[in-house]
C-alpha cells in the first residue's frame, strides 16, 4: 500500500540546501520518474523563506520566460524578506538554459541579490550539456536515483521478490496488483519517453529506432556479457561498434541501461572489452524480457540473473552518491560479479542466489590482486535482503 506521507532521506538534503545561505545553484538530478518532483514538493514544506516554483514544458518555455520566472522571485525579497528561493523543475527543457541561468546568477551575486536557486531536470542533459558549458563552480548535485528496496519495504510494503520484479519507481508501486497495467505504465511513461525525451530529443541521434532496440536487446540480458559482434548480429542496420558504443553511453546517461567493463588496471584494455549488460532499475528488465517474465521469480537461472541485476542496480545508484567506480572480471574461465573501487581500496563482490555458481573466481580474484576484499552475498554472513537494505558497508 502507497504511504503518501513516506519521505526519502532525500528530501532532508534537499530541506538543508534551501535553507542554507544563498552559496550555490542547487541541480536535482535523475531518471524519468524517480520522484524529483515529489520530493521538491516535499522539501518546500519544510523551507520558511518565500518561494516561486515553476515547471518547464515544451510548449510554454523559452530563454524569455526563464528570465520572467527569475524576475517573479526576485519580487519576493523585500526588508521583511530578505531572502527568496526559486524552484523550476524541468530546466533542459528550456533553450540554452545554462547561459540564462548564468547570466542572472552572476547579476544578483553582483547586486548582492539573496535569491537562492533550485533547479531540477534529467541527468542527461544536464551532465552533459548545461553544467559544463557555462556553470562550472557554480552548483551543487544532488542525485535522485532508483528507490532502494529499504525505500520501497518502508513506502509500498515492497516483499523482496516485489522489489525484485517492479524495482524502485514510485508511480508503478500502487499498479503491482494488476501486472498488464504496471508493464502499460513501464513502456508509456517510463521506458519510451525516457528514450524518446530524455535522450533522443536532447542529443544528437542519427538512429533512434537502432538505439531503442539496443535498449530491448540489452535490459533482458542484464547481468550478462554480450560482444558488440553479437549485438550488431541481431540487430538489423546496427551500424558500427563506435555508434552501439555511444548509444549505450547516451542510455546510461539516461539512468537506463549500462555496460559494465571489465576490470583491469590497464585502462586502454577495460575500454575495449565486451561491455556486461547492466539495468539501472530491475523493472527495466522485467518489462522488457518478453512472455518469459514471470518466471523470473521462479526460474534458478533466471532469479539468479535477477537479483544479480539488483545489487549491479544498486552499487550504480550507490556509486553516483558515493563516487567509487563498478566493474566487472574474468579472466579465462574465471569471472567475479563486480568488482568496486575507491581510491586504494577494492572489493570483489560475488552474488550467490538462485544460479549454481563456484567460488574459484573470487579465490582467483584476490590471487592475482591480494589487497583486495572480498563480499559474498547471499551467505550467511551476507543476505541478498540485508545487502539491498543498506545494511551492509562497502568500504
Amino acid at each position: 500500500m502507497l504511504l503518501p506521507a513516506y519521505q526519502r532521506p532525500l528530501v532532508a538534503k534537499l530541506v538543508q540546501r534551501m535553507n542554507e545561505p544563498r552559496n550555490h545553484i542547487q541541480m536535482l538530478i535523475g531518471p524519468r520518474q524517480t520522484g524529483k518532483s515529489t520530493a521538491l514538493q516535499q522539501a518546500l514544506e519544510h523551507v520558511d523563506i518565500p518561494a516561486h516554483v515553476a515547471s518547464a514544458s515544451i510548449d510554454a518555455s523559452s530563454r524569455d520566460w526563464l528570465r520572467a520566472q527569475w524576475s517573479l522571485a526576485r519580487r519576493l525579497i523585500s526588508e521583511s524578506n530578505p531572502s527568496a528561493l526559486l524552484v523550476i523543475d524541468e530546466i533542459q527543457i528550456v533553450d540554452q538554459w545554462s547561459s540564462v541561468v548564468k547570466e542572472l546568477w552572476d547579476e544578483d551575486a553582483w547586486n548582492g541579490v539573496d535569491l537562492r536557486v533550485v533547479l531540477s531536470g534529467s541527468s542527461s542533459l544536464l551532465l552533459q550539456k548545461g553544467l559544463k558549458e557555462g556553470l562550472t563552480g557554480r552548483f551543487e548535485v544532488i542525485r535522485s536515483t532508483h528507490w532502494n528496496y529499504s525505500e520501497c519495504a518502508k513506502a509500498f510494503g515492497y516483499t523482496l521478490d516485489e522489489f525484485l520484479f517492479f524495482g524502485g519507481y514510485p508511480g508503478g508501486a500502487k499498479l503491482h496488483n494488476d501486472k498488464a497495467r504496471w508493464l502499460d505504465y513501464m513502456n508509456d511513461a517510463v521506458i519510451d519517453p525516457s528514450i524518446s525525451k530524455d535522450v533522443i530529443a536532447l542529443e544528437e541521434v542519427r538512429k533512434p529506432a537502432l538505439m531503442e532496440r539496443l535498449f530491448r536487446l540489452g535490459a533482458p540480458y542484464s547481468s550478462q556479457e554480450l560482444s558488440y559482434r553479437k549485438i550488431m548480429g541481431q540487430l538489423d542496420d546496427a551500424g558500427n561498434t563506435t555508434t552501439l558504443a555511444h548509444y549505450l553511453a547516451l542510455l546510461d546517461d539516461a539512468g537506463l541501461l549500462c555496460g559494465l567493463t571489465k576490470f583491469d588496471p590497464k585502462l586502454t584494455r577495460e575500454r575495449s572489452s565486451s561491455p556486461r549488460f547492466m539495468v539501472y532499475d530491475t523493472s527495466l528488465m522485467v518489462a522488457t524480457y518478453g512472455m518469459y517474465r514471470d518466471f523470473l521469480l521462479t526460474d534458478p537461472e533466471r532469479k539468479g540473473r535477477l537479483v544479480e541485476s539488483a545489487v549491479g542496480a544498486y552499487l550504480l545508484a550507490r556509486s553516483k552518491v558515493d563516487h567509487f567506480d563498478v566493474h566487472w572480471w574474468r579472466e579465462g574461465a574465471s569471472e567475479v560479479d563486480f568488482v568496486i573501487s575507491q581510491g586504494d581500496e577494492t572489493v570483489a563482490i560475488e552474488v550467490k542466489s538462485g544460479r549454481v555458481k563456484s567460488l574459484k573466481g573470487m579465490a582467483d580474484f584476490i590471487n592475482r590482486f591480494p589487497r583486495s576484499r572480498s563480499l559474498v552475498i547471499g551467505s550467511n554472513d551476507c543476505s541478498v535482503e540485508s545487502f539491498l537494505r543498506g545494511e551492509v558497508a562497502l568500504f
